[in-house]
């Protein structure tokens, strides 16, 4: 059966490829601003279901649609992708002080049965403090403004201020390969 991940995120988009698998890549649309829930587990799960909610009408031939979403919890506040560089600032100068905890939901629907499976998945990244030369090439690359909490560990400007990580590389990065493995194979089971 065919596989659609139902994100634009580069970052999903490569642990599927490393992990061999062929897909199909689709974005859904929504408007993530308009569901505000105070839970991160809750928030993430319900913008997961309504990626795919958005994108179930589109597929016309059996599929298996993988969506996801993150957001990091930092100091018990949910931070998502910075709006602005003063945002972007706190958020990397914040990490000095507590751990960024990346909160991911990853949902799994078979579009043959209609059989919608998902799971939340809390990894922890502890950082040493960015220098502000570090913070201010980051903004103006970019990349950030695109990423929850502001930071992808792939980045090289990132890495070498990663003090250690509990979790795996791939569940930071949005997408936890194993738990959507898993997702994946029991969606597929009647």
């Amino acid at each position: 059966m065919k596989i659609i991940l139902g994100s634009a995120s580069k970052q999903r988009k490569r642990v599927l490829e490393r992990a061999g698998y062929r897909f199909e890549v689709m974005a859904a649309d929504i408007d993530e601003k308009a569901i505000r829930l105070d839970d991160p587990k809750e928030l993430t799960m319900a913008l997961a279901k309504a990626k795919a909610e958005v994108l179930l009408p589109q597929i016309k031939e059996p599929a298996l649609l993988i969506t996801a979403d993150q957001v990091v919890v930092w100091n018990g506040q949910i931070l998502e992708k910075p709006e602005n560089a003063e945002e972007a600032r706190q958020f990397l100068r914040g990490y000095a002080q507590y751990p960024a905890q990346p909160v991911n939901a990853t949902v799994v629907t078979n579009t043959e049965t209609g059989k919608q499976i998902g799971e939340n998945d809390i990894n922890t990244v502890y950082f040493k403090p960015f220098p502000d030369e570090v913070i201010e090439q980051l903004i103006h690359e970019g990349n950030i403004f695109s990423q929850a909490g502001a930071f992808s560990l792939e980045d090289p400007l990132v890495a070498p201020y990663v003090d250690h990580i509990e979790g795996t590389l791939d569940s930071i990065e949005g997408l936890p390969f194993e738990l959507t493995q898993r997702l994946l194979k029991e969606v597929r089971t009647h």
